[in-house]
């Protein structure tokens, strides 16, 4: 059962503040880890987006745009980077053939066990859920 939580207007601007402060952190750490990863995987990518995507952890366009859930900025530091890579290997395969899945493998041999981890706790990956697993109280009260 999920505990309905009443946010003061105090808490909910402080709440505000956080997220947009982890925004900027993901662009920041996603944009590092796409250079980081494109040396190995090469292709060609045209802009690296930063959104909040409500069903999505990453796309590629077929214009070579990656666009990244901020969000992923919560989850362990692998599994973004699953995400990437994962991305990234779009440019070469714009598909989920044998062939994607066998470079997502040659890069990250342990993908399988990352992308279960974030289908298993990708809802847990919000502002809230962060807090509290670090012991940062989500009110103020």
């Amino acid at each position: 059962m999920t505990q309905v939580i009443y946010l003061s207007q105090a808490e909910t601007k402080r709440l505000e503040a956080l997220e947009k402060r982890y925004r900027k952190e993901a662009r920041v750490r996603i944009e590092s880890r796409v250079a980081y990863y494109h040396t190995i995987t090469g292709g060609n990518y045209t802009s690296v987006t930063i959104r909040d995507q409500k069903t999505r952890w990453g796309s590629c366009s077929s214009r070579g745009t990656l666009s990244f859930n901020y969000r992923l900025i919560y989850a362990p530091p692998e599994i973004l980077d699953y995400v990437v890579v994962h991305e990234l290997c779009h440019l070469t395969h714009m598909n989920h053939s044998k062939d994607f899945w066998n470079m997502v493998g040659s890069v990250m041999p342990e993908y399988k066990t990352y992308r279960k981890w974030l289908r298993d706790h990708g809802q847990e990956l919000t502002l809230e859920h962060y807090l509290q697993r670090k012991g940062i109280p989500v009110t103020l009260s």
